[in-house]
């Protein structure tokens, strides 16, 4: 029987150990961080989620949220790890909700097809041409690199390790500088009442 006043520290079975230096004694900048931590926040956030892109888009994510509340938190790299375990518990979560919509015996063939229009109501449609006409436009304020990057990450779907081969930046600017190009375009997306 355990006594009351003796109570053991909880365990994570997943978490990386952490070196005996894990927060350094003088203040790193978020660069620094990305810089010293992406590899290994991706590799960790690898073996929780399986799967590399859904690893970068939580790497990322844990980046952009420590940017967001940066001068709150006072162990940063702890912080970080933390949040990439949880969003990767929640990556694996919810994809073990999807459904399919199948339901037994019936059946999809032609005849299904046929009752659903296609296309988008005419509303829908000039909305969704604003948007990208916006996203455009908020694609022309950014810098020529970052351009580049979004259309090589959006239009020809590469991962950052073939943007980096391509490019000749590290892996860890790739991310870097598209998270700032991303969050670029939604702030302008946010000032023209566009909600990204």
């Amino acid at each position: 029987m355990t006594r009351p006043d003796r109570a053991e520290p909880p365990t994570m079975a997943l978490m990386p150990p952490e070196p005996a230096s894990a927060e350094p004694t003088g203040a790193e900048t978020i660069e620094e961080l990305f810089a010293a931590l992406e590899s290994p926040l991706l590799s960790y956030a690898l073996r929780l989620a399986g799967q590399l892109g859904a690893a970068e888009d939580i790497v990322q994510e844990a980046f952009m949220r420590l940017q967001a509340q940066f001068d709150e938190v006072r162990q940063p790299r702890r912080w970080l790890y933390r949040a990439v375990h949880n969003l990767a518990v929640n990556h694996r979560r919810d994809a073990t909700k999807i459904v399919p919509l199948d339901l037994p015996g019936e059946t999809r063939g032609p005849a299904s097809a046929e009752t659903a229009d296609p296309q988008p109501l005419p509303d829908e449609q000039i909305a969704r041409l604003e948007g990208i006409g916006l996203v455009r436009l908020s694609l022309e304020t950014l810098d020529a690199r970052s351009r580049e990057l979004i259309r090589l990450k959006f239009n020809e779907d590469l991962s950052y390790k073939e943007i980096s081969a391509r490019t000749g930046l590290a892996i860890g600017n790739v991310g870097y500088l598209l998270h700032h190009a991303l969050k670029a375009i939604a702030d302008e997306l946010a000032k023209n009442g566009v909600v990204p």
